[in-house]
């Protein structure tokens, strides 16, 4: 089962000769491999998986996926579950929200 966060591509090039992105998840940033999205461009929302985008997501989707991260962490937090610095999660789920959404 893969659990992945909605990261929005940065930046894309071509590495010798593979696809290539860097990736943000709020103040986080990844390189990952393109090659199975191609069409994948800097703006749009990707779900990664072992290093590799497998989809494309809109931004409506993404915002979908990322409340249920928010509604997650502030869950387990709640339960008394350790997430870490609970508020630098959030403000890095809050940071990728699409614009569209408002947030």
């Amino acid at each position: 089962m893969c659990l992945a966060v909605p990261g929005r591509v940065v930046e894309t090039d071509d590495s010798s000769g593979l696809l290539m992105a860097e990736v943000a998840y709020g103040p986080v940033r990844n390189r990952v491999c393109l090659e199975y999205v191609p069409e994948a461009r800097k703006g749009d929302f990707v779900m990664v998986h072992a290093g590799f985008a497998i989809s494309i997501v809109d931004p409506e989707e993404a915002e979908k996926r990322l409340a249920a991260w928010r509604e997650y962490v502030e869950a387990a937090a709640a339960a008394g579950v350790d997430v870490g610095d609970r508020d630098l999660l959030m403000r890095a789920l809050e940071a990728n929200a699409p614009e569209e959404t408002g947030k």
